[in-house]
């Protein structure tokens, strides 16, 4: 089962308190959410997913981990119904996601 888009919708309508640029890009069937266009969270069945920096190590504490996809490292699940947290992680975060590097043209 892949992500629906009213799922990806209501998962970025509940970031959208932020002063962030929120976005989405669809990738395999799965979705990406951008905040001031670095990636942060890995939406994969209806799930968002988020990958395990030192610095989510106490807010994400009691959090359930989950392989997003085959071959993933384990990231934290994240309750977006939670959403002062779910707001908090994307606020740790951006500063110390780098933007992803430009694909060289061929």
């Amino acid at each position: 089962m892949s992500t629906s888009l009213d799922y990806i919708e209501y998962v970025c309508e509940k970031l959208n308190d932020l002063d962030m640029l929120v976005s989405y890009k669809k990738m395999f069937g799965e979705y990406m959410v951008y905040i001031n266009q670095k990636p942060i969270f890995l939406v994969c069945d209806n799930t968002v997913f988020v990958k395990k920096h030192e610095c989510l190590n106490e807010i994400m504490k009691n959090s359930d981990v989950g392989i997003p996809y085959n071959g993933a490292k384990e990231h934290y699940v994240v309750d977006i119904d939670q959403k002062e947290k779910f707001q908090d992680i994307a606020i740790l975060l951006e500063p110390i996601v780098p933007l992803p590097k430009p694909r060289k043209k061929k």
